[in-house]
C-alpha cells in the first residue's frame, strides 16, 4: 500500500446509483460516517463524508477530480473516503 503524508493510503470506492434515492441511513453507510452533498454541473450529484478529514480518510482521486472538473464546490484537501453518484431518480434533491 502506498503511503501519502504519513497515512497509509487504502482503497476508496464511488458507487453509482440510478434507480432509487438512498436513505440518509443508507448513505451514511456508503460513505462511512455523515453525508455531505455536491451538486454537479451536469445535474447529477456526489455524497460525500462531511468529516473525512477529521476521519483520517484517504484521498479518493477519482471522486476529486470528478468534483473539480464538474462543481464549484471548495474542496481544501479533495474528498476523502467513499464517495457516491446520485443520478437519474436516485437524486435527493431535484
Amino acid at each position: 500500500m502506498p503511503i501519502s503524508n504519513n497515512k497509509i493510503m487504502t482503497d476508496t470506492s464511488i458507487t453509482t446509483l440510478t434507480d432509487e434515492r438512498p436513505s440518509l441511513e443508507k448513505a451514511q453507510e456508503l460513505v462511512g460516517g455523515l453525508v455531505q452533498l455536491i451538486e454537479l454541473n451536469n445535474g447529477d450529484q456526489m455524497l460525500v463524508n462531511e468529516d473525512g478529514i477529521f476521519s483520517g480518510l484517504p484521498i479518493n482521486e477519482e471522486a476529486t477530480n470528478i468534483a473539480l472538473l464538474n462543481s464549484n464546490a471548495f474542496m481544501m484537501e479533495g474528498i476523502l473516503g467513499n464517495a457516491v453518484i446520485l443520478k437519474d431518480n436516485a437524486r435527493w434533491i431535484d
